[in-house]
């Protein structure tokens, strides 16, 4: 792997009250993406951000589009105040919705199309998880077969699958909501710990398709340009190719597992000694689960933002 700078972009479940409220305060880079963002979403986005409440901030039509503009406003504030030069960024990788801010940040839509799609995706996957009671389970300490195991046991005809890959013994399940009950305890019966999630619905399964559905047509119409900067995909963890391609995963990214793991794998493989990873606000969630892939790796959390 070349040395230079990797970005990690957060995905839902790193939203915090409070979060980026400093970087408005210290940045103009930032405080001009929050207004922007205010103006074309027609609400007081950065006001939930800032203030909440976390039941609002939490909603997943009101994260996607707060995380990304988190996201953005975090890399621009690190730009102006020389944490790094994005001339040396050699690659973005983002969780799940964090994808969408990895490809803007790569050049692959403007911040207007990026903030709409994301908006978009954020409402489309609240509506399929309120028509489906659904949920999602962690699984500590098991492999993939067992995760699969698991699944098989607990669905009892009902869905129930693997949707996150997050590092070496930590597999997200998703599905419905007596399948994820079930699975807690094929997990304990199997000797691992299975933990249920606070998240509206079964993201990343095939109860999103209504999701994916409406996805399809709004990214079949969005105005995309090949990325500058590799980015990588959650389905494949593999860098994106044409702007077909990257369309028709982003669709599949919905129904699909994330492989995180296999991603960071990649990326991490043989890294030169000045390189850096930096994650993006609002947390430190890629970073942890990067240090549990390869704990050699520099890592740091939060670019442009420290929380006082």
């Amino acid at each position: 792997m070349s040395s230079g700078i990797y970005i990690l972009c957060p995905g839902q479940g790193a939203q915090i009250v409070g979060m980026a409220r400093d970087l408005y305060d210290a940045s103009p880079a930032a405080r001009a993406v929050f207004d922007q963002a205010n103006q074309q979403i027609g609400f007081d986005l950065s006001a939930i951000c800032f203030n909440g409440p976390a039941e609002k901030l939490n909603q997943t039509d009101i994260a996607q589009p707060a995380l990304f503009v988190a996201g953005v406003a975090s890399f621009k504030a690190a730009v102006e105040s020389g944490v790094f030069d994005a001339v040396n960024i050699k690659a973005f990788a983002g969780l799940s919705l964090g994808e969408y801010t990895a490809l803007h940040l790569a050049g692959a839509f403007t911040f207007e199309e990026g903030l709409r799609l994301v908006a978009r995706r954020g409402r489309l996957m609240q509506d399929a998880a309120v028509a489906t009671p659904s949920g999602m389970v962690a699984i500590i300490g098991a492999d993939e077969a067992l995760v699969r195991g698991i699944c098989e046991q607990a669905a009892e005809g009902e869905v129930l699958v693997p949707a996150n890959f997050n590092s070496p013994g930590q597999i997200v399940i998703s599905g419905a909501i007596n399948a994820c009950k079930r699975a807690v305890g094929v997990a304990g019966d199997a000797g691992v710990s299975g933990k249920s999630l606070a998240v509206a619905g079964a993201f990343h399964s095939p109860l999103m398709q209504s999701a994916a559905d409406g996805m399809k047509a709004e990214l079949a119409a969005a105005n995309f340009q090949k990325p500058v900067v590799p980015v990588y995909s959650n389905v494949t963890a593999r860098v994106h190719g044409d702007i077909e391609s990257i369309k028709r995963l982003l669709v599949e990214q919905i129904v699909q597992p994330v492989r995180w793991e296999q991603t960071m794998t990649t990326i991490a493989a043989a890294p030169a000694p000045d390189s850096r990873f930096i994650e993006l606000a609002p947390g430190r969630t890629l970073t942890g689960l990067l240090k549990r892939i390869n704990r050699r790796l520099p890592v740091e959390e939060n670019a442009g933002w420290k929380k006082t």
